[in-house]
């Protein structure tokens, strides 16, 4: 069991490292890692929830903190 562990965590490693994650994202990469409809993204926006940056897209960091437990 342990030996499962070890190959699956060495596996999400080689995954990331190979995937690295964006540091800012569309209105529509930001919902889908939410779990949320692109309407809704746009109105949190529009609400101040969320700031675009000078390209139009999400600082990743924001998607990071708005899903952080409260």
């Amino acid at each position: 069991m342990n030996n499962e562990l070890t190959i699956a965590a060495k596996a999400v490693q080689l995954y990331a490292e190979r995937h690295p994650r964006p540091c800012q994202v569309t209105i529509t990469q930001a919902a889908e890692m939410l779990g949320l409809s692109r309407h809704t993204v746009s109105k949190m926006v529009r609400a101040g929830q969320f700031r675009l940056n000078k390209c139009g897209l999400i600082p990743v960091e924001q998607i990071d903190a708005a899903l952080q437990p409260v």
